[in-house]
C-alpha cells in the first residue's frame, strides 16, 4: 500500500528539493522522538499531532535568502531565543513559535527538546 503520507508531502513541497529534505529529516526525528505522532499533509502545513497538533512544517510566505523551511511549535510560554523568529500568543498562555530552518544541522537537541515539550503540553491539554 502506498505511503500517501510521503507522497502528499511530495507534492507539497514540489520543485523545492531543498525544502523537501529538510521536512523529511525534521519527520525521521520527530518520529524517533515521538512515536504515537500522525502526520497530516494540509494546503498549507505539514501538522505534527498526539492528541491535538504540536509542531506544524511550512514553506516561509516571505522571502528569504536561501530554500527553507518553517517549523512551528506550540508552549504555555514563550521561548527567549534568538533562533525563534517570530513568536506569537493567539490565546492567553498557549505561545506559538516559528524557526526559520534552512540546514539540516539546526534540527539539532535544542529545537527538537522544543517540539518534544510542545508534544507533551499538547498531549496533556
Amino acid at each position: 500500500m502506498p505511503d500517501f503520507t510521503n507522497i502528499d508531502a511530495m507534492q507539497f513541497f514540489d520543485r523545492r528539493p531543498h525544502e523537501l529534505s529538510l521536512y523529511q529529516a525534521f519527520a525521521r526525528k520527530v518520529l524517533a522522538a515521538c512515536p504515537d505522532t500522525r502526520i497530516r499533509v494540509l494546503k498549507t502545513q505539514i501538522t505534527f499531532e498526539n492528541r491535538h497538533g504540536f509542531a506544524f512544517v511550512s514553506l516561509p510566505r516571505r522571502k528569504v535568502k536561501q530554500p527553507a523551511i518553517v517549523v512551528s511549535f506550540g508552549l504555555s510560554y514563550r521561548v527567549d531565543s534568538p533562533r525563534i523568529w517570530v513568536a506569537s500568543e493567539p490565546y492567553p498562555n498557549r505561545w506559538t513559535h516559528h524557526v526559520l530552518v534552512s540546514d539540516e544541522a539546526q534540527l539539532d537537541d535544542v529545537l527538537m527538546g522544543w517540539v518534544k515539550e510542545a508534544a507533551a503540553f499538547a498531549a496533556a491539554k
